[in-house]
């Protein structure tokens, strides 16, 4: 009887152990893990966590995608160099990633849940309304805000744990405007994507054109996470007969966007959102001719960094595809938050990894500077050069900034 007893507890616990464990297995959600496995999944434990929330499913989910693969593959080849060393201790790299839809409260929710069970001290997301849903609490939960937006307003709150990765939009409202202008005249029709990051936008550039002497003759927005049929919305632009036509959002919709234009007979040019990539929006318009007239950032495949050549090749083999330039800033913020680890000495005190982020600027591996970025600023912004280009005779062009 003992002996049934003692085996009928060990059946029990045994079941207890097991069901504990699926329950945490569920818990981990979408993890992509940089390297191997066996890397990740065994060895002496000394993981560090990094959290992304960014849309991988819906309309934006390609440019969601694309801001991931640049924090993966920078973690793949960190971790399989060996890891990076904090105070004698090696560690690895571990990407956890969850879908937000490109929605501002799911970004919050999601940064909640890689704080509590994964204890990131970073969360990057790539949208400025995510940006901002996570700034109401970061300081308090402690973690730092790794932010692929263009949006000025996210530095000008004074979160001390934000870092803003890309340029400020608002250098290319000038040279934008001076391009289109003078190449097409001055009526202008806005179709910008309807998220928070469109409506800043087209609240900096429209009073600008205007004061530039442009005529504004029509203005809308545009949902992506609804509307898939722009025949509507561009028919009743049209017929304000615009000069130029302001676009932007994810790169595949907004050449959704260009290309029913055309199709519809406009004949003049576009200013497109720092968002949208030319080069990808080629791959649905099928060429550059029907973005003719186009100005807007350059494509990173054309760009001279000095790790621009190697990582265009190693993305290109591993993705078979183009990168982009939110592949490419995200590749630089990870080794750059590496190095600050590395400078602060600790891998999960936000506030320390915070205060040494030019260290981690200026020890990024020249051979990884996809862009050189000088600086951080006062704000929290990276200070890198912008690059513009145009599209003229069905090819990209530099575009000077004064």
């Amino acid at each position: 009887m003992k002996k049934m007893k003692w085996f009928l507890t060990t059946i029990i616990m045994l079941v207890m152990v097991f069901s504990l464990a699926a329950c945490n297995s569920s818990k981990t959600g979408n993890t992509s893990s940089g390297g191997n496995n066996e890397t990740n999944g065994s060895g002496d434990g000394n993981i560090v966590n990094i959290g992304y929330s960014g849309p991988l499913s819906g309309p934006a989910a390609y440019y969601g995608e694309r801001t991931l693969n640049g924090l993966k593959m920078a973690a793949e080849e960190i971790n399989n160099n060996g890891g990076f060393e904090v105070n004698g201790k090696k560690y690895k790299l571990n990407v956890v990633a969850l879908d937000d839809k490109y929605l501002p409260n799911e970004t919050a929710s999601n940064a909640k849940r890689l704080v509590q069970e994964h204890h990131t001290p970073i969360v990057f997301t790539p949208h400025s309304g995510g940006v901002m849903a996570l700034q109401v609490f970061n300081e308090t939960d402690k973690f730092i805000i790794g932010a692929y937006t263009s949006e000025p307003k996210i530095t000008q709150t004074g979160n001390s744990l934000t870092v803003r990765i890309p340029p400020r939009y608002d250098s290319y409202v000038a040279p934008f405007t001076k391009y289109a202008m003078k190449r097409f005249g001055k009526k202008l029709a806005a179709l910008p994507t309807a998220s928070q990051y469109g409506k800043d936008w087209t609240e900096t550039l429209l009073p600008y054109w205007e004061k530039q002497g442009g005529k504004v003759v029509y203005k809308t927005s545009i949902d992506f996470s609804k509307d898939t049929d722009f025949f509507t919305i561009v028919t009743n632009a049209l017929k304000e007969k615009p000069d130029v036509l302001f676009i932007g959002g994810p790169s595949e919709p907004t050449a959704k966007v260009a290309k029913q234009a055309r199709e519809l007979g406009f004949k003049g040019g576009f200013i497109i959102m720092d968002q949208a990539k030319l080069d990808e929006m080629k791959k649905v318009t099928g060429s550059y001719d029907v973005l003719e007239g186009s100005i807007g950032v350059m494509p990173l495949v054309e760009s001279d960094g000095p790790g621009v050549p190697s990582f265009v090749k190693n993305y290109r083999a591993k993705f078979n595809e183009d990168p982009g330039s939110e592949a490419g800033f995200n590749y630089l913020a990870m080794y750059a938050f590496v190095e600050a680890m590395k400078a602060a000495g600790t891998v999960d005190d936000p506030v320390a990894i915070r205060k040494h982020m030019q260290e981690g600027l200026e020890h990024i591996p020249q051979d990884k500077q996809v862009y050189v970025v000088s600086k951080i600023g006062d704000d929290g912004g990276f200070e890198s050069q912008q690059s513009v280009a145009a599209i003229e005779n069905g090819k990209i062009v530099p575009i000077k900034l004064k």
